[in-house]
């Protein structure tokens, strides 16, 4: 599920270092059938190079994910600057961004607003109510939001 999609469709790109925290999300989306296509990135430069590749271009619009899943706390760069970056481009600041983070910090938040996060979300400590999380937030992004055309 997290495996390199050749030229399928990306439905979520999820950026997060946390090995376990990785595991939990992968297998509730999976689970749960939420999204097939599920593209990691393990820092905010391998989320980069996805997007917008090595020379800036930028992935094709078709391999645009559906939906971002960013941590905030990330090793090269940043999610701050991942989400300035998405939010500055136009093929990209139509993605739905999602912080997902264990900062709750008020600083952070105001910061991910003002740069156009579409949600905060804190991650539950306990399993159960992170994986609950997960399957509420892919469910509504992924499956009944519908999002404008992302422009070529």
């Amino acid at each position: 599920m997290s495996q390199p999609l050749g030229n399928q469709p990306i439905e979520i790109l999820y950026v997060e270092d946390n090995p376990h925290d990785r595991e939990l999300t992968l297998r509730t989306l999976q689970r749960h059938r939420i999204a097939n296509h599920v593209q990691v990135a393990r820092d905010g430069q391998e989320a980069l190079d996805l997007l917008f590749g090595d020379g800036g271009g930028g992935a094709a619009p078709e391999r645009q994910p559906r939906l971002i899943l960013l941590d905030l706390k990330l090793p090269k760069v940043d999610g701050l600057e991942v989400l300035r970056r998405l939010k500055s481009d136009p093929r990209t600041r139509r993605i739905p961004v999602i912080m997902l983070t264990s900062s709750r910090e008020e600083r952070d938040i105001v910061e991910s607003y003002e740069l156009g996060v579409n949600s905060y979300i804190v991650k539950p400590v306990e399993f159960e109510k992170f994986a609950a999380v997960v399957e509420q937030l892919s469910l509504y992004w992924v499956i009944l939001n519908q999002p404008p055309e992302t422009p070529r």
